[in-house]
């Protein structure tokens, strides 16, 4: 099991930057609240010396998620913007201390939020709009730009790797033959630029991707993924303890249950997530369930909480958790 940094929890439970920046220069967004994971960054730039003077961030992901923005912001507030597109994930990571494999993609959101962000203010090109044919993995919305990056920028050289860095293939793996191509081609080029060995070079066909399904994927599920949901309120996160999970919810079941039985443990989900959330005068209701939409009503100090978003993203993952479905947690007045 990994065994998260100090710095990682205290950029999680204390993130630094959270908000809106009024009259911001320059904005990145990436990801989508439907995909489980999105970032916006904000940015103030100095017009005349191009330092980035204030930045902020709003995220919809888990604890690492939010680590990963909080700590994006802390290391260029002070920066010019040249020497802010300097900072690759891998630094993002480091600068927390490290994060779990299957978590470096919260890196890579951060990375792809701060290249989009100067980039329009530059006036220039980011590839975040999906072209025809670019996107790769519809379950997570991840397009062959995003994947090609990582690959390169990391020396990836298996598709459980990008996975672990950019989310693709870690649902349905519809998408696996199409990840397989993009990272054979790109290793290849690396070969030519000497980046890495003719020996390291992934080939199409060499993995077996039913063998993927029984390990460690995304979104809280397998080992070494965080042991808790992240709830933030009021610029903070609490992380609720997790009761054992009994053999008929553990995460991979949740396909035999009947609609009874899921809502049953939607509930006892949500109980239990009740009490963390009353303690910084907030509250979570469950409504209704539709198919795999859960609908939840926020209210007390939840309501009007700029990390709101941050805390159905919190509910949402420890359902996932719990029943092992990809389940979806929409807000409802």
């Amino acid at each position: 099991m990994w065994d998260y940094t100090d710095k990682v929890k205290e950029y999680f439970f204390n993130p630094k930057n959270v908000g809106v920046l009024a009259d911001a220069d320059a904005v990145g967004e990436v990801g989508a609240i439907a995909c489980g994971d999105a970032l916006k960054l904000m940015l103030k730039i100095d017009s005349v010396t191009q330092v980035i003077t204030d930045a902020r961030f709003q995220t919809f992901g888990c604890g690492s998620a939010i680590a990963s923005s909080s700590a994006v912001t802390e290391m260029i507030i002070g920066k010019s913007i040249d020497e802010a597109l300097k900072i690759t994930n891998a630094d993002i990571a480091d600068f927390l201390g490290g994060l779990p494999p299957e978590k470096m993609h919260c890196s890579v959101m951060g990375y792809e939020a701060l290249q989009a962000a100067i980039a329009k203010y530059r006036g220039e090109e980011w590839e975040d709009d999906h072209e025809e044919g670019a996107l790769i993995c519809k379950c997570f919305g991840v397009d062959e730009g995003v994947i090609e990056r990582a690959v390169r920028i990391n020396k990836l050289t298996t598709p459980e790797h990008v996975t672990f860095y950019t989310k693709a293939g870690g649902g349905c793996l519809t998408c696996f033959e199409q990840v397989e191509e993009v990272l054979a081609r790109v290793n290849a080029g690396m070969v030519e630029e000497g980046t890495i060995g003719a020996a390291q070079a992934y080939r199409v066909g060499s993995v077996d991707p039913r063998s993927l399904k029984a390990k460690p994927r995304v979104n809280g599920t397998g080992n070494g993924a965080a042991k808790s949901a992240g709830i933030a309120l009021n610029g903070k996160a609490t992380a609720p303890k997790q009761s054992p999970l009994t053999p008929t919810t553990a995460a991979g079941t949740g396909a035999k249950l009947t609609l009874l039985q899921k809502i049953k443990l939607i509930e006892s989900a949500v109980e239990e997530l009740r009490p963390y959330l009353r303690q910084d005068g907030g509250d979570c209701e469950l409504v209704d369930v539709d198919g795999n939409s859960v609908m939840v009503k926020l209210s007390g100090a939840c309501i009007n909480c700029q990390m709101a978003s941050v805390t159905i993203a919190g509910v949402q993952e420890r359902l996932v958790q719990k029943l092992g479905l990809p389940l979806r947690v929409v807000p409802v007045r």
